[in-house]
């Protein structure tokens, strides 16, 4: 298992997890570089919701959805609030968010389908994409799994709520951890640390980290914990490893740029 970021068009760069079936379902993460946002957000910044030119993001969106074979206007997103809140989509849900921000579904951070023809799109920098893929029921769900997220389960949540809406079993369902902040470039208070300390109690030292006097906070591995805990085979959770702090020149990164910045997209579709 690996991730790969591909050159898809003119300067358009895309990563993709080889765990997911390609015949099955389309998916992407998009990187920074290849639009028309002009700095701070510099250049393919997909966010409504961060000051950019919406006439920018909307070019951004569209060029980015053209190079994967999807359509912009299919798009469909959240009004994002660092929450456990999960909702179901359907086709008819295809365009909310996609041109005007004011059109998201409101106040949730994962969204869950079965139905092809509405490609599901949440924005990041830093905060953690986790990608589900029910091969069984041909179901998916996408995830924005920030501190809050992750340490209010969300990753578990959005797995139980495919169980009821769709028959899922944690069992057979692929998952991709995507491109997000590192432990090492994620130092803590001591107010998140023991939150996480408490929530993952049998596995904190590999969560919680002390550094140097420093809290680092690991939320690659504590979602696949939590993913792992719910019944997800270990050789079925695939991660990235690629941090976006890191690498801010190709990714768009809260912490690196001190709060003002694009935000990369994680993007879904059956096929």
């Amino acid at each position: 298992m690996s991730f790969v970021l591909q050159h898809l068009s003119n300067n358009l760069w895309s990563g993709r997890l080889d765990l997911f079936p390609e015949d099955r379902l389309i998916h992407g993460f998009s990187a920074r570089h290849g639009g028309v946002s002009a700095p701070p957000y510099d250049t393919l910044n997909m966010a409504l919701h961060v000051d950019d030119d919406p006439r920018a993001v909307r070019e951004n969106r569209k060029r980015y959805c053209a190079a994967l074979g999807l359509s912009a206007a299919q798009l469909c997103t959240l009004r994002q609030v660092h929450g456990t809140e999960i909702v179901c989509v359907f086709r008819r849900d295809a365009g909310r968010g996609a041109k005007d921000y004011a059109d998201c579904i409101a106040d949730a951070d994962a969204m869950v389908t079965n139905d092809s023809g509405v490609a599901l799109m949440l924005c990041y920098a830093d905060c953690v994409p986790v990608l589900l893929y029910d091969p069984v029921h041909h179901a998916m769900g996408l995830i924005h799994a920030g501190w809050r997220g992750t340490v209010g389960r969300i990753g578990m949540k959005t797995l139980a709520h495919m169980g009821e809406e769709f028959g899922t079993r944690p069992a057979d369902v692929l998952s991709g951890i995507g491109p997000s902040i590192c432990a090492d470039c994620y130092v803590v208070g001591e107010d998140v640390a023991a939150q996480f300390r408490s929530a993952f109690s049998d596995n904190a030292d590999k969560i919680v980290l002390n550094r140097g006097g420093e809290q680092h906070l690991d939320l690659w591995e504590a979602n696949r914990i939590q993913l792992e805990e719910a019944g997800v085979p270990p050789q079925q959770i695939d991660c990235a490893g690629t941090c976006t702090s890191c690498d801010h020149t190709w990714f768009y990164s809260y912490r690196a740029a001190g709060g003002r910045t694009g935000r990369m997209a994680a993007v879904m579709e059956l096929s």
